[in-house]
């Protein structure tokens, strides 16, 4: 083994990784901060080395051979390895850090962690940067990976598996309308519920049934849903300004003026609500220091 790795530039190997990672050279150069003839070099010796050419032209960038998607996972992972053993790792001086992280969220996300973490976040690393993208959760493990994105806020049942993951709170559903709402004087009946005009947030746009008709079909009963918006946010306006009711997550109304709570009539199952980042991640002091910070302030 020795003399195999005596023959090989062990650089050629990150560049291998990111090849893998984009199948594209001029992706992977950017990725690598190299010119794409110098990438277009090293896959050269690359495909020397293994005797196999790797990354073939395709359709939409460049095709792995059956041979790179056998060192696809076990590169990733040896890189890692070797990372940890030579990279002397320093602790993170907060005050003192230019850190950009990427934060994938929804606008529930956004209201319920990254808000009361900002204020904390601002005084305690104040040269740092934080961008908030949105991303659907089956992108998550992938855009994780290739460093689109750092850390991610789901519910517990949109995991992507092979990520590490936080639970952050269990949230439950309550029953809200506008402050002076004629019918939530006090917790209204099943039937009087069901009577009621509801608006439902429909994260993929246009949906009309949820959670909440799923526990209303166990008992034989439907709601009448009038209106179906994408976002939490908007959600608040829509019942301070309207007739409208909603069963919404408990945190999102809170303390919130215009705004009357009541306990629902109909039991619907709550959710839990995790914090979710990559293994490449797991151990840099930066990234350990904002989970730290993320749990601290909820």
């Amino acid at each position: 083994m020795a003399n195999t790795l005596r023959r090989l530039d062990l650089n050629l190997l990150v560049t291998l990784d990111a090849l893998l990672l984009e199948n594209n050279v001029t992706r992977a150069s950017e990725r690598l901060h190299l010119s794409q003839s110098a990438v277009s070099l090293q896959l050269a010796k690359l495909r020397e080395f293994f005797d196999d050419p790797l990354l073939l032209p395709g359709p939409r960038g460049m095709k792995p051979t059956s041979r790179a998607d056998e060192l696809r996972e076990p590169l990733r992972q040896a890189l890692a390895s070797l990372s940890d053993v030579i990279i002397l790792q320093e602790p993170f001086n907060a005050l003192e850090a230019t850190q950009t992280w990427r934060a994938a969220a929804f606008d529930y996300g956004e209201f319920t962690i990254i808000l009361p973490a900002l204020a904390k976040l601002r005084q305690a690393a104040p040269d740092t940067r934080l961008a908030i993208l949105q991303c659907a959760p089956a992108l998550v493990a992938k855009k994780a990976e290739q460093g689109e994105i750092d850390i991610a806020f789901l519910a517990a049942y949109e995991v992507p598996q092979g990520m590490r993951y936080q639970s952050l709170f269990k949230e439950n559903y309550v029953l809200a309308g506008r402050t002076d709402h004629p019918h939530l004087k006090q917790k209204p009946t099943l039937a009087e519920f069901c009577e009621l005009e509801h608006v439902i947030v429909s994260p993929d746009g246009g949906g009309f049934l949820g959670v909440t008709d799923v526990a209303l079909a166990q008992l034989h009963l439907k709601r009448r849903t009038v209106l179906s918006i994408p976002h939490f946010l908007f959600l608040t306006s829509v019942l301070e300004h309207t007739d409208l009711v909603a069963l919404v997550p408990s945190r999102l109304v809170q303390g919130k003026d215009g705004l009357k709570v009541v306990e629902s009539p109909l039991e619907v199952p709550g959710f839990e609500m995790v914090m979710v980042w990559p293994e490449r991640v797991h151990r840099e002091p930066a990234h350990k220091w904002l989970r730290e910070h993320i749990i601290s302030s909820i």
